[in-house]
């Protein structure tokens, strides 16, 4: 190694990260209990190490120094000197190289190698032991950058919850297999800016893409043995740097063209974040990052046993955000997304993680307490996964106001329904509440019920209904990974079939599922592909599966049945836009009448009776009639009736009084059906299915001298 040829200036402990300033570089990063940083310098090539500088200053527990002359493009690392006690949680190893915990780039990849660990794999005293081996050339390195993008007009769409409709996306798998893109942008930012992608989404009627994680992951090296990799990318290693394989040539602003053109077509772009824990895994994980800086800060340990990691998450560690500057770290990296890249939203992995302090989960952690005050990450959409595997974990429906909920009661109940589970009717009709049970309270409104059918979790839609067991060997796990209880059935024949009574039985119930996640009060999301039938051949983990399976297959798209598809999903999603009962701002309570002798929500059985206690405890019940009536304006009241025949027959139902200029919009068992005026009272449902009906009632004035409050349609 070259010696030490110069001295650090010493700098600034704000901002954090390295920032250049036109004359040089300030250094600044967080650790309370190091005694000692060095900051590395590197060759172009990431493979030779400069200099060695120690960080002169320590001010607040921030490490900070000033390189003048230092340029854009300087490739960087740290070593960090402390007390290497694992059984007080201390574990720093100047041996290890660290990236910066505020890096923006990043140059090279992990290459897997026992030097990664602190510790001598293999020891008899594993992570007691010590490892010297040098880790320098099996790290990324830090890459000093300006963090200015231009952005002109760009505008946030900012869309109402109310009329969210949001598409789950993997931007990878997303246009991997598009083969009328350029080859070297598929699965890339670049490919997500091409107008055929958003066209297609402008088509569907979406409002806002949800992308699942696209920061900087550690690639599992128990995977890459099996020949996998890690697709999802639930496995943080830089919370503030894209993952290189998401950018073709045009770096960085690849992200901001997508961003700009989805903006301009109206559409709202939301990042899937993982800040619950990060890819250095259990105590006998790597040291990459955060372990060697600081691992009794940056990481909940077990009280007394602090050699050892909580694991609320289930990924062998949990970040510890009761910490200050990890607190500061999450918040920051927030922050950059919103005012560098435009984001418009944040889905947060395992949000009862990040709400968790030491006495358990608090819906006023000092997460959500910073969150809500924020001045740019409170007016963004921010929607929680409301579980992990911790002590009380499971928290829908708790989390604080200004968060919506993904609600997987909502995906079971309706599974379950039109699977043809008995004493399902109470469950479906609380869904189609906006799952008023969970969230009407503390002016929390319906939209804060995240309703999704499917999700990258899972089966497909068109495998929900084409398996009834998953089928995971791909996965090298023996099948024993992903959920076995998937509220799924087969209708006959397990995988796919040519036997077109069963094909045409599998169609209908994607229609009626994909029309009940469509008229229900909340916020709707969509999985990608699901519109036109994608398959992962009974797969409902492919976590590891960056190929075929889990890339979308858009020759599928182009089939007869996929046209149809992606046209009736269009067609529910227009409705739900034009019709303000189906995507009611606020819950309905069956106490007003917009209409006279019309409440705002109301529940009929298929003869048009009133539903009872007595029916709803109908174990055998599976028809039922829901009416919602809202005003649109002073004059105008948009009244909607769901007609829904989850029985194994078909039925005529009854349409209950009064009678108003009903049109037949959406018939699932008939998609290509014509919007229709009904001049009966009766209409037949076809067997697993769902019928919508509309209207628009004026209310006229009330006559001069009638009683107050009295008018008629």
């Amino acid at each position: 190694m070259t010696p030490v040829r110069r001295r650090l200036e010493p700098g600034n402990p704000w901002p954090l990260g390295a920032t250049w300033d036109g004359s040089g570089v300030n250094f600044a990063v967080f650790s309370a209990h190091a005694e000692k940083i060095e900051l590395c310098l590197f060759d172009t090539s990431g493979k030779r190490e400069l200099e060695r500088l120690p960080l002169p200053e320590c001010t607040d527990q921030v490490w900070h120094g000033y390189l003048p002359n230092a340029r854009l493009g300087q490739l960087y690392g740290y070593r960090a000197y402390g007390p290497y006690e694992p059984l007080r949680g201390h574990r720093f190893n100047p041996y290890k190289l660290l990236l910066d915990p505020y890096a923006k780039r990043l140059a090279g990849a992990i290459t897997w190698s026992d030097n990664l660990y602190g510790y001598r794999l293999g020891s008899a005293k594993l992570d007691l032991s010590f490892d010297r081996r040098d880790s320098a050339l099996s790290m990324p390195k830090a890459v000093v950058g300006e963090n200015v993008l231009e952005w002109g007009d760009d505008r946030a769409p900012n869309v109402p919850w109310s009329k969210t409709v949001i598409y789950e996306a993997h931007l990878r798998g997303l246009t991997m297999r598009r083969d009328d893109f350029r080859a070297p942008e598929r699965g890339t930012f670049a490919a997500l800016a091409n107008p055929k992608m958003i066209e297609h989404l402008v088509k569907l009627g979406i409002t806002a893409i949800e992308l699942l994680p696209i920061h900087a992951i550690v690639q599992d090296r128990e995977l890459q043995a099996r020949k996998l990799r890690n697709y999802w990318g639930y496995n943080t290693l830089a919370f503030f740097v894209p993952e290189p394989r998401y950018l073709s040539e045009g770096g960085l602003r690849e992200i901001r063209t997508a961003i700009r053109r989805l903006h301009a077509a109206g559409i709202e772009i939301i990042l899937d974040v993982v800040y619950n824990h990060t890819g250095e895994g259990s105590e006998l994980g790597p040291t990459l990052s955060f372990r060697g800086f600081d691992n009794a800060s940056y990481y909940r340990l077990m009280p007394g046993a602090e050699r050892h990691c909580i694991n609320d998450t289930g990924c062998g560690n949990t970040v510890n955000l009761s910490h200050p500057r990890v607190l500061q770290l999450v918040m920051d990296s927030l922050r950059y997304w919103v005012q560098m890249f435009h984001v418009d939203g944040f889905r947060f992995d395992l949000t009862s993680t990040l709400g968790r302090e030491p006495a358990g989960f608090d819906p006023g952690s000092g997460f959500f307490d910073a969150l809500r005050q924020d001045p740019s990450l409170s007016k963004v959409k921010l929607i929680a996964e409301p579980w992990d595997i911790g002590p009380g974990g499971y928290q829908l429906g708790r989390h604080p106001p200004g968060f919506a909920e993904w609600n997987d009661r909502f995906r079971d109940d309706v599974r379950r329904f039109w699977r043809g589970d008995e004493a399902m009717r109470p469950a479906l009709a609380a869904r189609l509440h906006g799952s008023a049970d969970f969230f009407d309270h503390g002016t929390r409104r319906p939209s804060a019920s995240l309703n999704f059918i499917t999700a990258h979790d899972g089966f497909t839609l068109a495998d929900l209904v084409s398996h009834a067991t998953k089928h995971n060997a791909a996965n090298g796990e023996d099948n024993r990974d992903g959920h076995s209880d998937n509220h799924s059935a087969n209708w006959g024949v397990e995988g796919p079939t040519n036997d077109p009574a069963i094909r045409l039985l599998r169609a209908r119930i994607q229609r009626a599922l994909l029309a009940t996640l469509l008229t229900a009060h909340g916020t709707p999301m969509l999985l990608a592909g699901d519109e036109f039938g994608q398959t992962q051949g009974g797969n409902n983990n492919a976590y590891c599966q960056d190929n075929r399976t889990a890339w979308l297959d858009w020759s599928l798209a182009e089939s007869d049945d996929g046209r149809a598809l992606t046209a009736f999903v269009a067609r529910l999603i227009a409705a739900r836009q034009a019709h303000p009962s189906l995507r009611s701002a606020a819950f309905l309570h069956g106490r007003s009448e917009p209409l006279p002798f019309v409440l705002d929500i109301a529940w009929f059985d298929e003869r048009a009776d009133v539903m009872t206690p007595d029916a709803w405890q109908d174990v055998h019940g599976r028809r039922v009639i829901l009416r919602r009536a809202v005003p649109i304006d002073a004059t105008r009241v948009d009244v909607t009736l769901l007609l829904i025949n989850g029985s194994f027959e078909d039925a005529p139902f009854r349409l209950p009084t009064p009678r108003l200029a009903w049109q037949r919009e959406i018939d699932s068992a008939d998609p290509l059906a014509a919007v229709a005026e009904l001049r009966e009272d009766t209409v037949q449902v076809a067997a697993h299915s769902v019928v919508l009906i509309t209207a628009i009632a004026a209310i006229e004035r009330a006559p001069e001298g009638a009683p107050e409050g009295a008018a008629h349609v």
